[in-house]
């Protein structure tokens, strides 16, 4: 996997070394943070940035990446990937979603604190936020990393992404089957898969299995918004977890 310098470089920023000191002074902010709340198990240096900043990066290679203007991330917790995205990329909008206030209160924090001025924290639960019209069907980008199993991830972001646009789901070992899984839902709320980005890069079919040839499993899977979400999607809160579309 690349460093996150390399990272930068791939994804053609400028500035490198301002942005470098950003994403420390991130780190460190959250790490201080992380004495009195939990935000990550990761307290490595090293570890942190290859697993918090250097993978948040990896979907940002994409193509899908270069015409995006507004990104919404779901679940973002201590603002993986999304802060990542927006200290890369300073022209693009990028809305957090979480619904835990606390957490969200104390990213917005940080991000004022370091000059991240792209960043929007909200704190609402996905079911209701795709509800509001400011942001339903809105987004070039819905992308979200881990926050449940596809065919229900699936319900909670695909209501965000305008038609046209993509939802971004990182996800690790056993996503094939998750995938296979997620195919009804997908379909059913206007999705439909494109493509693949392994944890190294290589990208593949949807149908493609295996690890991208270096043995760690993950995957970013790419889901082209074809058609508007009908209307009772997403259902209420609990809902899409307790009664997965199947």
């Amino acid at each position: 996997m690349k460093t996150l310098r390399e990272q930068l470089e791939n994804i053609g920023c400028n500035d490198i070394e301002g942005k470098l000191a950003r994403f420390e002074g991130y780190r460190k902010a959250i790490l201080e943070a992380n004495k009195s709340i939990n935000l990550t198990r990761i307290t490595d240096p090293e570890e942190f940035e290859k697993r918090h900043f250097a993978e948040s990066l990896i979907p940002c290679s994409d193509l899908v990446f270069q015409g995006a203007e507004r990104i919404i991330d779901v679940g973002s917790g201590a603002g993986f990937p999304g802060v990542p995205i927006a200290i890369a990329f300073p022209d693009k909008e990028v809305v957090l979603l979480d619904s835990l206030a606390k957490r969200m209160d104390l990213v917005r924090g940080i991000c004022d604190d370091l000059g991240i001025d792209n960043v929007t924290c909200v704190h609402a639960r996905a079911e209701e936020a795709a509800r509001d019209e400011e942001f339903r069907e809105s987004f070039d980008i819905c992308i979200s990393r881990a926050v449940a199993e596809l065919n229900v991830l699936s319900e909670y972001c695909l209501p965000f992404v305008r038609e046209g646009g993509c939802f971004i789901a990182v996800k690790g070992k056993g996503f094939a089957e998750e995938l296979e899984k997620a195919a009804k839902a997908i379909e059913v709320l206007g999705g439909e898969t494109d493509h693949l980005v392994y944890e190294n890069g290589a990208a593949a079919g949807p149908g493609s299995e295996g690890s991208g040839q270096d043995g760690n499993g993950g995957a970013s899977i790419y889901i082209m918004k074809k058609k508007a979400t009908p209307d009772k999607y997403p259902r209420p809160a609990g809902k899409p977890s307790k009664k997965p579309i199947r």
